[in-house]
């Protein structure tokens, strides 16, 4: 998938946190997906990774000068809800089909590194 070994380390231990995966360091060594991490919806996990903060910043130390009479905070936050929302209905468990199989089996090293 052509990951960065530091970025794959913090999102195993953020998923490890959280108790999606289980892992065991050294020899025989690994990570398993657990019980929670097959049934967990994928809008909790993402929730849970991404965090709910807004879309956009609008207050802050430099505020917007448009904020109080903006519509696009609110449509941002609506459409926020609405992905959030469409992902709460799939669990990893429904993303694991048989027919990844044969396509991960396929998967080759990134070339040029």
């Amino acid at each position: 998938l052509d990951l960065s070994y530091a970025h794959t380390t913090k999102v195993v231990a953020r998923l490890g946190e959280l108790g999606v995966v289980a892992t065991r360091r050294g020899r025989g060594g690994g990570l398993t997906v657990t019980e929670l991490g097959r049934t967990a919806s994928l809008g909790w996990l993402t929730r849970a990774l991404e965090g709910e903060e807004e879309v956009v910043e609008c207050e802050g130390a430099k505020p917007c000068p448009l904020r109080h009479g903006c519509t696009l905070r609110s449509k941002l936050r609506t459409a926020q809800d609405a992905f959030y929302a469409a992902l709460d209905d799939v669990t990893i468990a429904d993303l694991a089909t048989p027919d990844a199989g044969p396509v991960l089996l396929t998967l080759e090293p990134p070339t040029g590194r």
